[in-house]
């Protein structure tokens, strides 16, 4: 009998400890993360700044190739309705950018080739020399992009770390607590998942904006492509031209007498 009244003694005994237990009552992001371990807050730390270079990027990135996009459109337009290599350079004489660097490449190419009769090989010579403009434009608009790549394939692993990390501390609280009550436990487990939204909240975006990014660059260099090729059509009829057109003198023309 004695002992069935002794019984309830610890039960009692560990829910006033539980009821007087200085526990978190701020369970709001912030408050969850001035409560939670060293180890934690550094993730989120890392989380957050993560998601401002994210975002500093798409800015930065979307006002490059929408000016880039609008200058080599522009550009192009104006190159299709001209009937030949000069005239283009003088129609883009105030421009600036990826056309004007295909007809300068395009020129110089031309007086270089001064005197030579093979068509076919001045014209590959001005392909090689536009092709590698192209990618050097494309590599240049591509700049940063990687950084969102690394982040979106990384934030979740770096979050989900932080998650486990705080569960275990949680568990280790527990264990010295001495006891499993949902009050003691459940601002821990929270602290611990926080870092896991970060991570997504980082990732996700981060993502989207390079899948968005990798669709607007590939239009971007599809235009380059455009141009180069439109500046490849006016060298040919240039040279045509420079074939079946006698000058004042009774020779062919050359390549250097039309670029210049």
């Amino acid at each position: 009998m004695l002992a069935w009244l002794a019984a309830p003694v610890p039960a009692l005994a560990q829910d006033n400890m539980v009821a007087t237990a200085t526990l978190p009552r701020d369970l709001s992001p912030w408050g969850m993360y001035l409560n939670a371990d060293p180890v934690v807050k550094a993730v989120l730390i890392g989380l957050a700044f993560a998601s401002i270079v994210t975002w500093t990027v798409w800015l930065a990135k979307t006002i490059e190739i929408v000016l880039a996009k609008r200058r080599v459109r522009t550009a192009l337009n104006k190159l299709v309705r001209v009937r030949s290599t000069a005239e283009g350079v003088e129609r883009l004489a105030d421009a600036q950018g990826e056309v004007v660097q295909f007809l300068d490449a395009a020129v110089a190419e031309l007086k270089v080739s001064t005197g030579s009769t093979d068509r076919e090989g001045i014209k590959e010579r001005i392909a090689s020399r536009l092709e590698r403009i192209e990618a050097s434009y494309g590599r240049r608009i591509s700049r940063g992009t990687g950084v969102l790549a690394t982040i979106g394939a990384t934030a979740p692993f770096v979050g989900l770390f932080g998650t486990v990390w705080g569960i275990m501390n949680s568990f280790i609280g527990i264990s010295k607590s001495h006891t499993t009550n949902l009050a003691v436990v459940a601002p821990g487990i929270a602290e611990a998942l926080l870092a896991t939204a970060f991570g997504l909240a980082a990732a996700i975006p981060a993502v989207v904006i390079y899948n968005v990014f990798a669709r607007s660059i590939a239009g971007y260099r599809a235009t380059l492509g455009d141009a180069a090729a439109e500046v490849l059509r006016l060298v040919s009829r240039d040279l045509e031209r420079a074939a079946v057109a006698p000058t004042s003198s009774g020779r062919r023309a050359t390549p250097l007498s039309l670029a210049e």
